[in-house]
Order: C-alpha cells, then sequence, then structure tokens
C-alpha cells in the first residue's frame, strides 16, 4: 500500500484516468461496429468522420498508438469507398 499522500492521490487519479480511457475506446469500438453494419454508402461515409475524429482523438491521447489509429482509418476508408 502506498505510504504517501501523493501516492495515494496518484492512485485515485489513474483509476478515474483508466476507466475514462476504457470508456472512450469502448465507444470508438462500438461505432466501427456500427459503421461496418451500414449498408448505405451515404450513412457510412457520415459515421466515417464521425469514428475517423475518435480515432484520432485516441491516437493524440495516447490511448491507441498512431499507427493503430492510421491503420484502422485506411481499413474503413477501404470498407467506405467499396460500398456501392
Amino acid at each position: 500500500m502506498a505510504n504517501h499522500k501523493s501516492a495515494l492521490k496518484r492512485i485515485r487519479a489513474n483509476e478515474a484516468k483508466r476507466l475514462r480511457n476504457r470508456y472512450q475506446a469502448k465507444t470508438t469500438r462500438t461505432f466501427i461496429k456500427r459503421l461496418k453494419a451500414a449498408k448505405d454508402k451515404a450513412e457510412a461515409q457520415e459515421l466515417y468522420k464521425k469514428v475517423s475524429s475518435m480515432l484520432d482523438k485516441l491516437a493524440k491521447k495516447n490511448i491507441i498508438h498512431k499507427n493503430n489509429a492510421s491503420n484502422k482509418k485506411s481499413k474503413l476508408a477501404k470498407f467506405v469507398n467499396a460500398l456501392g
């Protein structure tokens, strides 16, 4: 167990950040699933804009690696463009 006040505060802060990061990552995964389930190209393009922004934010905050975000965006863009 932590022996210093600052260590106890750090534990509390880390837990809060962990929960926030999990929530943001899970929300992004949900939107990705929604995008992949889309059949309409116009709807998919709107969702892609939102998902792309979410992935960029996750990468900026180091929740996911920037290359991971880039790869996901690329694959999703290919998917959206393939819709007819």
